[in-house]
């Protein structure tokens, strides 16, 4: 809200006739919102509902101006994606940290009588009231953002993976939907080359309607740069369930099958010699053996990851490099 205008006139000896000297209000406060890298949760935004920047003061007499408003900045960690309520438009996506987005101005301060002074109105008793701020009804989402997301059902061991892999430590247990939320893991490979890991929770059919956790593991996987397709071998069909995997992702975002992904069959401890070799023989180089739990395969298939993120990040860099030159 803008402060209001100030009506008043200049008295002081030996000027006569001083005139007006109603100063203007000063500009309310305007909201910006802000990406922080420390936070990992939108919980301050759920128990604050209204956010409200200052409002101007008001401006008084010897044509002084009043102060303008502070601004307010909402902190929200990277990967918030913010819409109107009212039309679902998309107004900001926060993906890089401290990165600064506008979304409310702040009202127009009024205008004093010295304003409306004119040479047959020298003593104008008028002024405006300060004009109210855009006001803004808000959805956030928080969508994770990671190189790699670990895709598949309940229970086929994204979070075993995970936690051998990376110093992050999931909740494993022996029922389904374990992990609920997200978690991120730092990997590391050689030639000192680093990327994130997400496990996110279970898929399973059906999920692009919102069943399971539905909506909740989806909205994720459109942030990564690699999916790696994470296959149970002690199931009946594996490349059925692979089939499975790849529709419940076209039914809820098609372009989520341009991403590029890995495949990896994990429990093979599970198995005998015979039953690995046919393995081997079925899936060829289509698909990675690992065992998740005696960490057997898993440097190979972080390897692997590495190398295509590392390859998906050269090739955006000569693409940014080949527009810079035509520019």
């Amino acid at each position: 809200m803008g402060g209001s205008g100030m009506i008043a006139f200049r008295r002081e000896k030996f000027v006569p006739k001083g005139g007006p000297s109603g100063g203007d209000g000063g500009k309310g406060g305007s909201v910006y919102a802000r990406a922080n890298s420390h936070l990992t949760t939108l919980i301050d935004c759920r128990f604050r509902k209204l956010y409200k920047a200052e409002r101007g003061a008001h401006g008084s007499g010897k044509n002084a101006s009043g102060a303008g408003g502070g601004d307010i900045y909402i902190e929200m960690p990277v990967g918030t994606v913010i819409k109107e309520k009212k039309t679902g438009s998309l107004l900001a996506d926060l993906t890089e940290p401290n990165q600064v987005v506008f979304l409310a101005k702040g009202g127009r301060g009024g205008r004093g009588n010295a304003h409306f002074a004119t040479p047959t109105r020298r003593a104008p008793h008028t002024a405006e009231d300060g004009r109210p701020g855009e006001a803004r009804e808000l959805i956030l989402e928080l969508k994770l953002l990671a190189d790699v997301g670990l895709v598949g059902f309940p229970n086929v061991g994204k979070s075993t993976l995970l936690s051998a892999v990376s110093a992050a430590r999931p909740k494993v247990a022996d029922y389904p939907f374990t992990t609920l939320i997200p978690h991120l893991g730092l990997v590391k490979t050689d030639h000192h080359r680093s990327f994130v890991l997400a496990d996110l929770p279970g898929l399973i059919e059906g999920a692009h309607l919102g069943k399971g956790l539905g909506h909740r593991f989806l909205k994720h996987i459109e942030r990564t740069r690699l999916l790696i397709y994470l296959l149970d071998v002690s199931s009946e069909n594996p490349e059925e369930d692979l089939k499975k995997l790849r529709n419940e992702l076209k039914l809820f975002e098609p372009k989520l099958l341009k991403k590029p992904f890995l495949v990896a069959l994990n429990k093979i401890d599970l198995l005998s010699k015979t039953e690995l070799a046919a393995l081997k023989k079925e899936w060829g180089k289509k698909a990675l053996l690992v065992s998740a739990f005696q960490h057997k395969g898993t440097e190979d298939l972080m390897q692997a990851a590495g190398k295509k993120i590392y390859k998906l990040s050269e090739n955006r860099r000569s693409r940014a490099e080949s527009r810079d030159g035509k520019e």
